[in-house]
């Protein structure tokens, strides 16, 4: 599967490990690591949970809604996909973090927080193509649309 597109991309594991990296030494974002981290961030988050609760901090049921799975969590971790649609078949990277410690404190802060974000964002955030185009008309009618105007997409 590709990137964009419903292509399907088939190339030997040298190539992609050769693009991977590419990817890496062009961009330096990332380092590997020499040992593996999982067990040490997962305690810390309990450790971390754990002492807001014994401190009465958050409440038992919240808690238990951002307490991990040591069962079912795992390293985040990283792993590409080829640009089919772009010269030379670069790849992009996706993390995956959706077993993560963290995981589970992420997805109930969201729970909290993003109803006061959209709240607060409504007037600056394009839901879909017919919001764009709404607000383009309206951006256009106070005049502020000009060809020099710049689009950011993110």
């Amino acid at each position: 599967v590709t990137d964009k597109g419903n292509n399907f991309y088939i190339g030997s594991a040298v190539e992609f490990e050769q693009k991977a990296t590419k990817f890496f030494s062009d961009t330096n974002a990332f380092i590997e690591l020499s040992s593996n981290p999982f067990n040490e961030i997962l305690d810390k988050v309990i450790q971390l949970l754990n002492t807001l609760r014994g401190k009465d901090l958050i409440r038992k049921w919240q808690y238990e809604q951002m307490i991990p799975d040591r069962t079912t969590c795992e390293l985040a971790h990283l792993y590409f996909n080829p640009k089919t649609h772009k010269d030379g078949i670069p790849v992009r990277p996706i993390e995956s973090t959706i077993h993560a410690s963290t995981t589970k404190i992420s997805k109930f802060l969201d729970k909290i927080l993003r109803p006061i974000f959209d709240d607060k964002c409504k007037e600056t955030t394009i839901i879909d193509g017919t919001s764009l185009i709404i607000e383009l008309l309206k951006y256009n009618k106070k005049g502020l649309l000009k060809s020099t105007t710049l689009f950011l997409y993110i």
